[in-house]
């Protein structure tokens, strides 16, 4: 069984007060991304994960995708399979990579095994993965507040936009991105921002993270500055980073020589 677990992007992030159990609670809405790893599953006699593409540094047991087959062996006795993940998306870039690998690894294995669980459960089991995972369940835009874990339906359509993803050789330390920030309510929420057309959201739909992140890695900034000078009708770093997106009436000239060669780009 094949599946393509898919990217986000953050439209807006804003980090809105500290937890008493050291997280943060956030306001953001995620946005899916067709960009896709790919993820087969077969019959095995002792559960093996062999991982292809870029390099990713995760020991086999803090792997999303082993993880999640841990939980459904827990509760439900499957077992053992072959893995393997083909990855594209990158990683420290704010995409959801990771956490889209466990939501698609849980609802696969649903699938497979016919375990009849539905959404809710899900994402039940995804929210032990990461903050970021229930979002991939129904991957459909969704305003998230919480940890990231809330999750309320957007109707937001993008499709006459294109979207451009461009991240640089560098890996943002999320730990060390929300030491830099001071938590605070915005005075508009995201989900009024993003209710009104995509060409006011220059200015008011931020993220948190830029600032901190801008300063520690000018590159990044850089980025978003050059997508703008390609004609971005918006543009801004996904997540606490490093990946950038810009979104445009049509596809810019000259993009691939824009950026240096070892940037990833992505156009959709």
């Amino acid at each position: 069984m094949v599946v393509f677990p898919n990217s986000k992007i953050n439209l807006g992030l804003n980090v809105v007060e500290r937890r008493a159990d050291g997280y943060h609670n956030l306001e953001t809405v995620f946005f899916p991304v067709s960009l896709p790893d790919v993820l087969e599953v077969l019959p095995g006699t002792n559960t093996q994960l062999e991982i292809t593409g870029i390099r990713v540094d995760s020991k086999l047991e803090s792997n999303l995708v082993y993880r999640a087959w841990e939980l459904m062996k827990e509760d439900f006795g499957i077992p053992p399979v072959q893995i393997f993940l083909h990855k594209v998306i990158p990683m420290g870039a704010g995409l959801g990579g990771g956490s889209s690998d466990g939501a698609f690894m849980l609802k696969l294995l649903n699938r497979m095994f016919e375990l009849q669980l539905d959404s809710e459960r899900l994402k039940g089991y995804a929210v032990r993965l990461g903050a970021d995972c229930p979002f991939f369940i129904d991957n459909l835009p969704a305003f998230a507040t919480g940890i990231g874990d809330r999750l309320n339906p957007v109707k937001l359509d993008l499709s006459l936009f294109k979207l451009i993803i461009v991240k640089p050789p560098v890996s943002v330390n999320t730990g060390m991105a929300y030491k830099s920030i001071v938590p605070m309510r915005p005075a508009k929420s995201v989900t009024e921002i993003v209710s009104q057309p995509l060409e006011t959201w220059r200015g008011k739909l931020s993220n948190d993270f830029e600032k901190p992140v801008f300063e520690m890695f000018p590159e990044i900034m850089a980025v978003r500055d050059k997508l703008y000078e390609k004609g971005a009708v918006y543009a801004a770093m996904s997540g606490s980073g490093s990946a950038v997106f810009g979104l445009f009436t049509k596809e810019p000239a000259d993009l691939q020589e824009s950026f240096p060669s070892d940037y990833f780009i992505f156009s959709d």
